[in-house]
């Protein structure tokens, strides 16, 4: 680890390069460049996440601590050079003036020929593509779930202002339910009447859930409130009875389809660094995310109409 006090971005770049020479090896076979931004207190851990998850896609990691922007403008940076799939790695704190123009302190930092992508582990800006940080990214990933205020509308305010390349996390969390309930659907082919989905009242996977249900079965789709965190089970309703997948624990829930004997099925919480993971996987848009999104604003916009 090398700190570099009250530094410059040409300084840390220079920094960079100098590690990668001592270490013998002036090519690293990064990938990507993966920009966090995150809060004082969650620096660290946002920091360990984006590590395990570049194992995967060996990155650039620059995190971003942003200051109140007062004071004399000052940048601050904790350098660690890895070796192999490790890749480069700043923790970068900002103070004062400079806060109000942090991409430029990023944009010398950026990987040339190579994409760039934004995540923000907690309190995303309601218009990721319209910040300055989120302008010099392909792809930009927010946590709706993760948010601190107005949690019940996080996700909305996402949705709202959806761009091509923006993702979420909560979006994420609903791959194995996705993929659990069209392969129960394929099995099952009945005509589907109607759903329901039941989760957490201010849960972003479950309005997301509704969102889907809706755009691709092209029926009435209810939800209901349960106790615990995020989805607690989805009902399929079809000419012959209902398809149902519902949580058991953290990590097997059971899938019920009429004429077929109830079964235990792998249903896993996922960690944040594998969720991140799957994100950094595929960095084109997110084709059935983008009528997803689409569709939960014409929910909400009808919802709020009849109030």
């Amino acid at each position: 680890m090398i700190t570099l006090d009250n530094t410059t971005a040409s300084r840390i770049a220079a920094q960079f390069v100098r590690a990668r020479r001592d270490a013998g090896s002036p090519a690293m076979g990064m990938v990507m460049t993966l920009v966090v931004v995150a809060r004082e207190d969650a620096a660290a851990e946002a920091m360990e996440i984006a590590q395990r998850a570049s194992q995967e896609h060996p990155a650039r990691v620059l995190a971003l601590v942003m200051g109140d922007g007062r004071g004399a403008a000052r940048v601050d940076a904790d350098i660690s050079t890895g070796s192999g799939r490790a890749g480069e790695t700043a923790l970068i704190r900002l103070k004062g003036e400079v806060v109000r123009h942090a991409e430029s302190v990023v944009l010398p930092l950026l990987l040339p020929d190579s994409p760039v992508v934004v995540w923000w582990p907690v309190d995303a800006p309601t218009d990721p593509a319209a910040d300055p940080i989120g302008q010099l990214a392909q792809r930009r990933i927010t946590d709706a779930a993760a948010v601190t205020k107005q949690k019940t509308t996080a996700i909305a305010h996402q949705c709202r202002s959806y761009a091509a390349g923006n993702t979420d996390l909560a979006w994420t969390r609903l791959t194995p339910w996705r993929a659990l309930l069209a392969a129960a659907l394929d099995q099952h082919t009945s005509k589907v009447t109607g759903a329901t989905v039941i989760g957490e009242r201010i849960s972003p996977s479950t309005e997301l859930m509704v969102a889907w249900l809706t755009d691709r079965l092209r029926v009435p789709v209810a939800r209901e409130s349960s106790q615990g965190t995020g989805i607690a089970a989805v009902v399929i309703e079809t000419a012959d009875g209902d398809v149902v997948v519902r949580r058991l624990d953290e990590r097997v829930a059971e899938l019920s389809i009429p004429g077929s004997p109830t079964r235990p099925v792998p249903l896993a919480r996922r960690t944040a660094d594998e969720l991140l993971s799957e994100e950094l996987r595929h960095l084109d848009e997110d084709d059935v995310y983008a009528d997803t999104a689409r569709r939960l604003v014409r929910l909400r916009d009808a919802v709020e109409g009849d109030s």
